[in-house]
């Protein structure tokens, strides 16, 4: 009689941590990249009343044990790791990430994971969550926009109202088509820029002299720049370039016209190499590096995390890119709160790595991971934590009379 009361105890103790549960994943209906939890509960030890017996050769048959329960405890508390769905904010620090994958802050000693994606800018460029003031981590791009996502990772920042010096040209890519069996000149302009910044238009004339040859002069015609360089293309039956396919173009300046001085003579490394000679009309673009002086004004997140500083003159530069961390057993991590996670004996190490790379998820600009909390089924989880304890209390009711009904006897 008294074990019936022992198991009403352990299940209503139960179903009431079922109800925390519950209770939680109600009140985090609306927080930021929620993840929500749930109770599995397993028996408790049984005592054994009666052993069981083989069944004899040519006898009676076997005899099953007897066992009485006591009880229940919760088995487990899970954290559930699937997709919420994302919120448009137009807020391009606001971040979500489509797939696994957690961002990495930090406090300045310790690392943390989260997938709450609501970061701002601070007043020394740094990326911060809005919430915490945790940095956001990743890889920071060094002086020639190149990234090391094998390096250590450091904490992200823009450089806010931070000046692009003028930059020469010194590479010029040209691309497109030559109409094969065309007899008048084809011409191409291009913008370089001198070591000052200011640009030049270069002008660069095709001619063809046979079946699968042209000839290429760069010039120009503004007063006190001079441009000299030729070369000879030649094509395949394929259309594509087999010979001079690079060439160089060397711009001179004359201080005295142009009323400044720029570094003199300009060599410009000419790459011709993606050229087609074809049926289809012609179309040449040509792309140069360099760049007029300008000012930081903004910035874009791409979806693997890399993150392009925006400048005045037009011009794009890589500042850092978004390190992702993920995990083999998610659901070991421990929630430290404010929506962040730490590591667990049970979650693994974390495995860091780019956006898109590794079964890594994207990362998306200007939305917000919602919570995954369903509240049809919490609700569901609600009427049946209920109904749960409320059983339970009936049992442990029922055990108080049988006990009244035995103490009674003795009357």
């Amino acid at each position: 009689m008294l074990r019936s009361m022992f198991s009403a105890v352990s299940g209503l103790r139960n179903h009431q941590t079922y109800m925390d549960v519950v209770g939680n994943n109600i009140a985090n209906v609306t927080t930021t990249a929620f993840k929500a939890s749930r109770v599995t509960f397993q028996e408790m030890l049984s005592q054994l009343v009666r052993s069981g017996s083989a069944p004899e050769p040519e006898g009676r048959g076997g005899i099953n044990p007897a066992q009485v329960g006591l009880g229940s405890l919760v088995g487990a508390i899970d954290t559930l790791h699937t997709q919420g769905t994302f919120q448009s904010t137009g807020q391009v620090t606001d971040l979500g990430i489509q797939g696994d994958g957690f961002f990495i802050v930090a406090d300045g000693t310790r690392h943390f994971y989260t997938r709450d994606g609501a970061f701002s800018i601070g007043p020394d460029g740094t990326v911060t969550a809005s919430a915490t003031g945790l940095k956001l981590m990743g890889w920071v791009a060094d002086q020639n926009g190149q990234v090391d996502t094998a390096g250590p990772l450091q904490v992200l920042s823009l450089p806010l109202g931070a000046a692009m010096t003028a930059q020469a040209t010194t590479q010029a890519r040209l691309d497109g088509n030559l109409q094969a069996g065309s007899t008048n000149p084809q011409t191409l302009n291009m913008t370089v820029y001198d070591s000052l910044g200011h640009p030049h238009q270069v002008t660069i004339t095709f001619t063809r002299t046979g079946p699968d040859t042209w000839n290429w002069a760069a010039s120009t015609t503004e007063a006190g720049v001079a441009v000299a360089g030729t070369g000879t293309l030649t094509f395949d039956a394929n259309g594509r370039v087999t010979g001079g396919g690079t060439g160089t173009i060397q711009v001179t300046y004359t201080p005295g016209i142009l009323g400044y001085a720029p570094l003199s003579p300009q060599n410009i490394n000419a790459d011709f190499g993606s050229l087609t000679q074809t049926a289809g009309a012609t179309n040449l673009v040509a792309e140069t590096d360099g760049s007029s002086p300008g000012s930081f004004s903004t910035f874009s997140i791409t979806n693997n995390g890399e993150i392009y500083g925006i400048y005045s003159n037009g011009q794009r530069r890589l500042l850092g890119q978004i390190a992702l961390a993920r995990f083999v057993n998610p659901g070991g991590l421990m929630h430290v709160g404010q929506n962040l996670f730490d590591l667990s004996p049970n979650s693994g190490d974390p495995q860091i790595g780019a956006a898109g790379t590794g079964g890594r998820g994207e990362i998306l600009s200007g939305v917000l991971e919602m919570s995954n909390v369903d509240l049809a089924r919490e609700f569901t989880n609600l009427i049946m934590a209920e109904r749960g304890f409320q059983a339970n209390a009936r049992v442990l009711t029922a055990s108080d009379e049988l006990l009244q009904e035995l103490a009674n006897i003795r009357r």
